[in-house]
């Protein structure tokens, strides 16, 4: 366990409505949106393109502020972003003239003491497996070690809530299925409230312990699945298969197991 135990902190969206302007006309991308997220707790946001599902998440880190309604974060309002949550994009935007090291340290506050800095970035490199890289540029790296430079870089101020936004998307299968993999162990240890946006079933069920489920045009929640799978998870075991069909349904109602489940 961590030095200070990180509190993953409650999530509460009341009756959000978001809106956007397209040529002097009101597009609705969120309506009526309304959910509980507990403290600690990882859950999954999963819909097609165009569902507001990435909005929703801009919304609840304070990047932008609804039309109608509410996000409270513990009961306090959102009204702007807070280093107490960290936000993680499909990009992993890190500084080309950078190190390891410098990308990963940019996250702290410039006011940390030179000592404490060193010592923090060392250990979430070690904790995202970047031992013996602090010095490679991010051209030297690959895809999915980049992506590990941005979570050590998004975790390193200690957040309460950890919103992932379609993170691995851009990643191979196999970078993907680690990275995800790193990301449940480092909630495991850290408990922070972890948000993923996801159009990949398999991921949402893997990684979630909810799976809400958006329709389009206006965003809404359609259905919310608890996913209650022994741990560790297997992604071939016939529990999660069920769970995966019972998802993929919502979507196109009765369907071949052995079709593609990215949506």
């Amino acid at each position: 366990m961590n030095d200070k135990e990180i509190k993953g902190e409650s999530i509460s969206v009341r009756h959000v409505k978001k809106e956007f302007k397209i040529d002097k006309e009101p597009l609705v991308v969120l309506k009526d949106i309304n959910l509980e997220i507990e403290s600690g707790d990882i859950v999954s946001i999963i819909g097609g393109s165009g569902c507001g599902k990435s909005t929703l998440l801009r919304l609840i880190a304070g990047l932008d502020v609804p039309n109608e309604g509410e996000i409270l974060i513990n009961g306090k309002q959102v009204q702007k972003p807070s280093v107490d949550v960290g936000v993680l994009f499909q990009e992993s935007r890190l500084f080309p003239w950078d190190n390891t090291e410098k990308n990963i340290a940019f996250g702290l506050p410039e006011s940390t003491p030179k000592k404490t800095k060193k010592e923090l970035v060392r250990k979430y490199m070690d904790m995202v497996g970047l031992s013996g890289f602090g010095k490679a540029l991010p051209k030297q790296l690959s895809g999915g070690m980049q992506k590990r430079v941005a979570i050590a870089r998004t975790l390193i101020n200690r957040p309460h809530i950890l919103l992932l936004d379609e993170p691995f998307g851009a990643l191979d299968a196999f970078t993907k299925m680690n990275l995800q993999e790193e990301v449940v162990r480092i909630w495991k240890e850290e408990r922070m409230t972890t948000v993923l946006v996801t159009h990949d079933i398999d991921e949402a069920i893997y990684m979630g312990n909810k799976i809400i489920i958006m329709s389009a045009k206006p965003g809404v929640i359609k259905k919310i699945i608890n996913v209650e799978l022994p741990e560790p998870r297997s992604r071939t075991s016939y529990d999660f298969e069920q769970i995966r069909l019972k998802v993929y349904k919502e979507f196109f109602g009765e369907v071949s197991a052995q079709e593609d489940y990215a949506i």
